[in-house]
């Protein structure tokens, strides 16, 4: 049987390093290239086409759910275990939705990883089980208050995602009105209708929504401040 071969896409060299001597003593695995920003992790992707990408969330350049979808888009058939610090479940939820397979938490014991990396080898889905419990806990805990145990984030359409991402990072309207082809009364329009459904009424409000929501992009030592 061929070895699992494997890409490492985090911001930080020493989890990389730690990653690549551990795996390198798993019988059946091979850590083949190593990346540092989402942008790299498609390109080492396209050039080796490995079997499985550990996938961290925040990472400059490109974080790691953009790098997913794009992954995904480019090669169905290799699989991303997003490697995160982040235990809630809008986290693991857009991983999924980007085309994650699996979503395993750093402080996981590295039995955990090595079984989680077999999962989605074999084209299987796996869920950290302290997290699976949090989010059967939490949905259950809706259904009884009669909410629907969904997203705010999916109330909104494709384009007010893209806005709300250039708003986010600090572009105006008329800045992000011309790369998207729309007039700055549209994207007025648009940032409106985002404040609203998100029940958000200051910019600063909005740049830590996308920050809890891993819509922008943050390095990990800001996440975990």
């Amino acid at each position: 049987m061929e070895n699992i071969r494997i890409i490492i896409a985090d911001d930080h060299a020493i989890l990389r390093t730690g990653l690549i001597r551990l795996l390198g003593e798993v019988r059946g695995m091979e850590v083949v290239g190593e990346a540092e920003n989402g942008h790299e992790a498609i390109e080492k992707v396209q050039e080796l086409i490995p079997d499985v990408v550990l996938m961290d969330i925040g990472m400059p350049i490109m974080n790691g759910m953009d790098a997913t979808r794009e992954i995904k888009e480019w090669n169905e058939e290799v699989k991303v275990l997003i490697l995160s610090v982040h235990d809630n479940e809008e986290y693991l939820f857009q991983s999924f939705q980007a085309g994650a397979t699996g979503y395993l938490l750093k402080k996981a014991a590295a039995r955990d990883l090595v079984n989680a990396i077999h999962v989605v080898a074999q084209g299987d889905y796996f869920l950290y089980p302290p997290i699976t419990r949090m989010v059967v806990e939490n949905s259950l805990e809706k259904l009884r208050r009669g909410q629907e145990p969904t997203s705010s984030l999916d109330t909104l359409t494709g384009r007010e995602r893209e806005v709300l991402k250039l708003l986010a990072e600090g572009y105006t309207c008329r800045e992000i009105a011309e790369p998207l082809f729309i007039s700055v009364k549209t994207v007025e329009t648009h940032k409106a209708n985002i404040m609203e459904k998100l029940d958000l009424h200051k910019r600063n409000e909005l740049v830590r929504y996308a920050i809890r929501k891993g819509i922008l992009q943050v390095n990990l030592s800001e996440a975990m401040e």
